[in-house]
C-alpha cells in the first residue's frame, strides 16, 4: 500500500500529482491512500486516508468516503492508541517508533516498549509502526508487535536504489 503525503505543496499541486499517483497505482495492482486530506482522497478516487491528530475525525471521513474505504489514524501514546481502538478506522498507527527527520515537531519516540504496549490492547487489530524505520531496524519493530511499518527516508534517499531497498525490505 502507498500513502501519498504531501505536507507543504499548494492544495492544486498536491490534487495534480494525487491524480496521477492514483492511475499509477491502479494500473500496477497497488492500493493508495491520501495522507490528511479527506477532500483530495475523494476526488482522486482514492483507496482512503490515512490522519492525523489534528485531521478531521475518522468518523466524519468514513461518512465522507463510504464504508469501504480504508482509514489509518496516527496514535502516538498508548492512550491516543486506546481512544484509536473505539473510532471507525481500519488500522492505527503509533509512533514514532525510532528518532525521526521527517517530521519538523515530531512527538516523544514512543520506541519498541511503546508499540508492545499498544500491541497488548488488542492482539488483532491491525497496527502499523512510524517513525524512524529502516531496513535495518524494521524487523525488530514487526517483531515487537507492528503488522506493517511506514518507511519513507531509507527508501527515498538514494533514487537509484528505490528497486533494490524495497527488495530488500520485501525479505525482512
Amino acid at each position: 500500500m502507498i500513502q501519498l503525503r504531501e505536507k507543504t505543496e499548494p492544495a492544486g499541486e498536491f490534487y495534480r500529482a494525487a491524480v496521477e499517483a492514483v492511475d499509477y497505482a491502479r494500473r500496477h495492482g497497488a492500493r493508495i491512500i491520501i495522507n490528511d486530506r479527506v477532500d483530495i482522497a475523494m476526488a482522486t478516487g482514492a483507496d482512503g486516508v490515512h490522519l492525523g491528530q489534528d485531521d478531521l475525525p475518522p468518523a466524519h471521513a468514513r461518512t465522507f468516503l463510504g464504508p469501504d474505504a480504508i482509514i489509518g489514524f496516527s496514535t502516538h501514546s498508548v492512550d491516543q492508541a486506546r481512544n484509536a481502538l473505539a473510532m471507525s478506522i481500519d488500522y492505527l498507527a503509533i509512533g514514532p517508533i525510532f528518532a525521526t527527520s521527517t517530521k519538523a515537531n515530531p512527538d516523544p519516540v514512543v520506541g519498541l516498549e511503546g508499540l508492545r504496549a499498544v500491541r497488548q490492547l488488542n492482539a488483532d487489530f491491525p497496527i502499523v509502526g512510524i517513525g524512524g524505520i529502516d531496513r535495518h531496524n524494521a524487523a525488530s519493530v514487526l517483531a515487537a508487535g507492528a503488522d506493517g511499518v511506514a518507511m519513507i527516508s531509507d527508501i527515498l534517499c538514494v533514487a537509484s536504489e528505490i528497486t533494490e531497498r524495497m527488495q530488500q525490505l520485501s525479505q525482512v
